[in-house]
This record gives C-alpha cells, structure tokens and sequence, in this order.
C-alpha cells in the first residue's frame, strides 16, 4: 500500500531529474534563431450588439422563475399539470425569445427557479404544497399585471 505523500514525493523526483536535462541542451545564440513566426491574424467577429430588451423584461424574467420553480414543484407533488409549465415556458421563449442572448436569459431564469427549489424541496410536503400555491398565485397576479399593462 502506498503512502499518501509517496505519489508526491515520486512527481517531485522526477521534475529534479527533469530540470537538469533541459539545463543541459546546447543554446542557440539569440542572433542564430530563426524569427518567430507571427500567428496569422484572423479577424474576430463580433456579436451584433443586442437590442435593448423590452421595459418588462425584469417582470418577464421573474415569470419565467416562477415557472421553473412551479414546473419542479408540482412535478415532486405529481401535479396532473406539472409538463404544463415546461410547455408553458416553452412557448413563452417562442414568443419572446428574439434573440439568442435573450432566449439564454429566458432560460436560465426558468433554470434558477426550478433549481432553488430543487435544492431546498426533496419530498412533496405542506410546504411543498403551499409554496406551489403561492407561486401559482403570484404567477397569476403577475401576469395579469404584464397584460394589463403591455398588452396580449
């Protein structure tokens, strides 16, 4: 059986016997090297500078985390509803979702929510259940608010 420090001890040895071998190797003279070769430059290609998004953005994103912690809930409690807020969320990135950063953003809101309650929700209880009800509640009232406001 090893011990613990052994494997060290081994990596060590060899970078000391490793040194010497490179000291060793004959020099070229600086005026004797061929020029270093530049790397071909290659034009990077910036990303077209995003739109600003709309003036519900934060209200959208905050949804989209209300939904992704109702989509683990009700999935933990078996909620006959539970694959309707993946749908839901679906279709609210298809909606919204103009641009690529904007879909990401859509998404990882839906991902925090999902993973928030994920972390602190193992088994379906009280509070699992009073927690989807008060998230489904401010959903709704959030929602409304979007639509009274901004239309649709």
């Amino acid at each position: 059986m090893r011990r613990p420090g052994s494997a060290l001890a081994a990596l060590a040895a060899l970078l000391l016997l490793a040194a010497p071998m490179a000291q060793a190797q004959p020099r070229t003279p600086p005026a004797a090297r061929p020029p270093a070769a530049k790397p071909a430059e290659k034009p990077t290609e910036q990303p077209a500078p995003e739109q600003p998004g709309p003036p519900y953005e934060p209200q959208l994103l905050e949804l989209a985390e209300i939904m992704g912690s109702l989509a683990y809930l009700r999935t933990l409690c078996g909620g006959k509803e539970a694959q309707d807020w993946r749908n839901r969320m679906a279709a609210l990135v298809e909606a919204e979702g103009r641009t690529p950063q904007r879909r990401d953003r859509l998404t990882a809101a839906f991902n925090r929510g999902f993973k928030a309650y994920s972390l602190t929700h193992r088994a379906c209880t009280d509070t699992s259940l009073e927690a989807a009800s008060r998230l489904a509640i401010q959903g709704e009232a959030l929602s409304r608010a979007l639509a009274n406001r901004y239309g649709g």
